[in-house]
């Protein structure tokens, strides 16, 4: 795994692949209102790894949702490459997931009957450009686990199959919801390498969010939220190899 390095994501003059503003999003929970974000402007970058970091009920699943148009916002604007995802059809919202978006969430939701290579041909059978399964599966470790059912593998190499089925399309951008969550520190740190080799060699918009401070250590970036708000943004001058990190 790579070494330590400065950061080379830092926001310049390069258009955001997502450019968010004012967003705002409420939840009615019967006769309360719940305010899961609070006016959120942010950008994220061709390429760039970003850690969204906050406490549990701080808005990052919220945001991530909306970046990946599984949720729009109450208010606000999110632009993905110039074109405003607030404002598209339910119909354009699942073309922009498809096509555009591979999404890595905390439990697997692997297919039981299907093997790991089988797992990842469910989707590039529906992508535009899709990379073939077993390269998608070498990318992330496991070329020599294409014909294993999910019963058959770790809680890690179950992970890295679905970070694999997410690749295998071709993704622009890749969003993580607490993808270490279910595992344990040894075997987090593998998916993370996976994560990183992914992110390095396709060049993909990457977005992670945890509670996890130590992963932060590893991003070109780290967003920190807290009640619905950004309450502050670092960049990381040197980075950490996932092996590195403090967990």
């Amino acid at each position: 795994m790579s070494q330590d390095k400065q950061a080379t994501h830092e926001p310049r003059d390069e258009a955001a692949v997502f450019h968010v503003h004012g967003v705002t999003k409420v939840y009615q929970m019967g006769e309360v209102q719940v305010h899961a974000l609070r006016g959120v402007d942010l950008d994220l970058y061709r390429g760039e790894f970003t850690v969204l970091l906050g406490a549990s009920g701080s808005g990052k699943s919220t945001l991530l949702n909306i970046l990946g148009g599984l949720d729009t916002p109450t208010d606000g604007h999110v632009f993905y490459g110039g074109r405003d995802l607030t404002r598209a059809t339910e119909g354009e919202l699942t073309e922009y997931r498809r096509d555009h978006v591979g999404f890595v969430f905390q439990f697997y939701n692997l297919i039981p009957s299907l093997t790991a290579q089988e797992n990842v041909a469910v989707v590039t059978e529906i992508a535009k450009a899709p990379m073939q399964p077993a390269e998608a599966l070498q990318l992330v470790g496991l070329g020599e686990r294409l014909d294993h059912f999910p019963a058959q593998l770790s809680g890690g190499e179950q992970q890295r199959v679905a970070i694999a089925r997410a690749i295998a399309k071709n993704p622009d951008v890749l969003l993580c919801d607490e993808p270490t969550g279910a595992l344990d520190s040894k075997t987090g740190i593998v998916v993370l390498e996976a994560l990183q080799r992914v992110n390095q060699e396709l060049d993909t918009t990457t977005a992670v969010i945890t509670h996890n401070a130590g992963i932060a250590q590893m991003a070109d970036r780290v967003i920190y939220l807290a009640d619905g708000s950004i309450s502050d943004v670092r960049m990381n001058l040197t980075k950490l190899a996932p092996r590195e990190l403090s967990w």
